[in-house]
């Protein structure tokens, strides 16, 4: 049977279009059938490239016995958290507030008015391990409710409170500070392996904004021992097993501290900030490595995920189906040695396994093994190397290639923006520019369209249904600007503009404090607010860092107020979870740093131009263009002329300017160099 699934744009909700079960989206409609029937809302979220949902949808949600039970005592309605993360947002915190941990697939019970009473994540269709069976699940809420509706209103009630009574820990007046800055990196180099890179235990994620801090943290007060950890933990990723040492581009996260095994998802918004990491490590450093990796994975995105209307798709599926047809993690990417001599012959496997670290034992399931480089220094035949890898990537493309969720996640293509516009300007890759640029033309078309409102998610070029989230706003903000410094096409700072005006005007409480949904979006039982950064920048750190880009831009004291007000959650939380708000401790080291204006009154892609884009200083805007005679399209540009007829440069901070330059190396010293 087909459900209500099927007109939906979500790549996760239509997987379920043809279940058994009678799905729900969520709206309104289905709240009022609850409130009809007098049963209790199922929710269910998840999301596309989610291992775990999977199976349980399997398990559970494809059992014609198990969806007739549900259909009969309860309103079922499935999310994508992708497409709806404060509906996600609010109900996790539920979740972990009452059991102490979360995850996805995410298993809520709620009465007809929305509020929850019953939590889990993943349950299986038979007890194990502890777990009842999802059947004594239901039977369990289906009795609670028929017997004990008293007590589970109740219950309800009160978690809605509690909820409620949450008031987050503003951190009080002014901004973050030295102190608090150097606080936070001696926190981070606490929790930092010296041994593997990277921080904390297993599971390890890649820490891209918190590498972020590192970077402009050293570039800003010279400190060796921020840059050594960003370098050696991008060195211990890239060389490790969640990064695809074929394709390029990196998994999820690692199961291992040692970044060997990894969980092998790959989604977009990953993959755009490191890619960015990595540029930003090459411009500190110069190191080949880094560059290779911020281009491998810059053609990963536009290879596997780029759709045919110019955007990214969300991600790639950890799962496949591998060559005896079981659908399992993993299967596109692990080799046995007897793979490898199959498509290798013997002498070139055997050298490929141990350049590659692939063992008879292996080190995933069944013998087989993650590609990595096992070996440490520079490659000792390069070109073997290279025909080695070539042929083994050719050879990965015979096989199923893992499902993609082709929705675009407004703020996820915004990082990408960024990261493309960047990576092609630093090394000379005018291609990654233009694919930027026609990912933003799809945000604004799209994803903008004639309501002057972001909305969240398209696909196949129709708009979805959802509004956008702060983290939308001030995403695709920070891939405008960027976008903007590097083209010297003044209108993409004119749409981050107006972006960021309803940031002003929609998404701004008290004292600084912002909202993850705009005031007039619909209401949930609280209104969600999370500052800390997690797989990507919190959407309050995010748009705190445009808002203070867009200041520099413009003058505009508005913006940069509201950036300073944004920022003092990052005095509160900085010092004490550094590895949480690490776009935010990135963003206060720019605020430190100025952050620098930089105008380039000559050619677009003229040296000048290039080596202010190549400046370290931390969050540093650049606008360039020449204007003999005509309109800058940048505030910056206004009544800035040529000296003696040559490409200048104008550099100011601090409401103080440095004297016009137009010698490339004054310029560059002067920015860090």
């Amino acid at each position: 049977m087909a459900n209500r699934l099927t007109q939906t744009t979500s790549p996760y909700l239509l997987q379920h279009a043809d279940n058994p079960v009678d799905w729900w989206p969520w709206s309104p409609e289905a709240f009022e059938e609850a409130r009809r029937r007098n049963v209790p809302v199922l929710l269910s979220v998840g999301y596309s490239a989610c291992h775990w949902c999977h199976v349980m949808a399997h398990e559970s949600f494809e059992d014609a016995a198990l969806a007739a039970y549900l259909n009969e005592h309860f309103v079922p309605v499935k999310v994508d958290r992708e497409e709806r993360p404060d509906v996600d947002a609010v109900y996790m915190e539920a979740v972990q507030a009452a059991t102490g941990q979360g995850g996805w697939p995410m298993t809520v019970f709620l009465t007809a008015d929305a509020e929850p009473f019953y939590f889990g994540t993943y349950f299986p269709p038979e007890p194990r391990h502890g777990m009842p069976s999802f059947r004594q699940v239901l039977e369990g809420v289906t009795a609670a409710w028929t017997g004990r509706r008293g007590e589970v209103t109740e219950v309800a009630g009160r978690i809605v409170t509690d909820l409620a009574g949450r008031s987050l820990a503003h951190g009080g007046d002014g901004v973050p500070g030295e102190p608090e800055l150097a606080q936070a990196l001696l926190a981070l180099s606490r929790e930092y392996d010296e041994k593997h890179g990277g921080f904390g235990g297993a599971p390890k994620f890649p820490p891209s904004m918190a590498v972020e801090f590192l970077l402009r943290h050293h570039a800003r007060t010279g400190a060796e021992g921020a840059l050594e950890m960003a370098a050696d933990t991008c060195a211990a990723m890239a060389r490790g097993g969640i990064y695809d040492q074929l394709g390029g581009g990196f998994a999820r996260y690692s199961v291992d501290r040692e970044w060997v095994v990894p969980h092998f998802e790959k989604m977009l918004y990953d993959n755009a900030l490191l890619c960015r990491v990595y540029a930003h490590l090459w411009r500190a450093t110069g190191s080949d490595l880094a560059r290779r990796v911020a281009l491998e994975t810059a053609d990963f995105m536009v290879r596997e995920l780029r759709t045919t209307e110019g955007g990214f798709a969300s991600a790639l599926d950890a799962d496949s189906e591998d060559a005896r047809g079981r659908h399992v993690e993993g299967a596109y990417y692990v080799w046995t040695p007897e793979q490898l001599r199959e498509v290798l012959g013997e002498d070139d496997a055997a050298f490929a396994a141990a350049y590659f670290g692939v063992s008879e034992e292996g080190t995933f399931e069944e013998g087989s093994s993650v590609l990595r480089l096992a070996r440490t220094g520079p490659d000792e035949d390069p070109a073997r190397v290279a025909d080695v890898r070539a042929r083994l990537l050719a050879a990965r493309g015979d096989r199923v290639r893992p499902e993609r969720d082709d929705k675009i996640v407004a703020a996820w293509n915004g990082l990408a923006v960024a990261a493309l516009a960047e990576t092609g300007a630093y090394f000379d890759r005018p291609d990654l520019i233009e694919r930027a640029t026609e990912a933003a033309d799809l945000l604004v078309r799209v994803h903008m369209g004639d309501t002057a409102r972001l909305c969240r998610t398209s696909k196949d070029g129709r708009a979805g249904d959802n509004a956008g989230v702060l983290e939308d706003y001030g995403d695709v903000a920070e891939g405008f600007l960027a976008l903007a410094s590097v083209t010297g096409e003044g209108a993409w700072l004119d749409f981050a503009g107006f972006l960021l005006d309803i940031v002003l005007e929609r998404f701004t409480g008290e004292n600084g404090q912002l909202y993850d949904t705009a005031d007039d979006a619909e209401q949930l039982i609280r209104r969600p607010q999370d500052p800390t950064d997690s797989a990507t920048p919190a959407g309050w750190t995010a748009a705190a860092g445009a808002l203070l880009s867009y200041a520099a831009h413009t003058g505009s004291e508005a913006h940069r107020t509201a950036a300073e007000g944004a920022l003092g959650v990052v005095k509160a939380l900085g010092p004490k979870a550094p590895r949480f708000i690490g776009w935010g401790l990135a963003v206060a080291e720019a605020l430190l740093d100025g952050p620098r204006e930089v105008a380039v009154a000559g050619p677009v892609g003229g040296e000048l131009h290039r080596t202010a884009l190549l400046g370290r200083a931390p969050g540093a805007v650049v606008a360039a263009g020449e204007v003999p005679g005509g309109a800058a399209e940048f505030p910056l540009l206004v009544d800035r002329p040529l000296v003696d007829g040559a490409p200048t440069a104008y550099v100011c901070r601090h409401f103080v300017c440095e004297a016009p330059t137009t010698d490339a190396e004054e310029l560059e010293r002067g920015l860090g160099g």
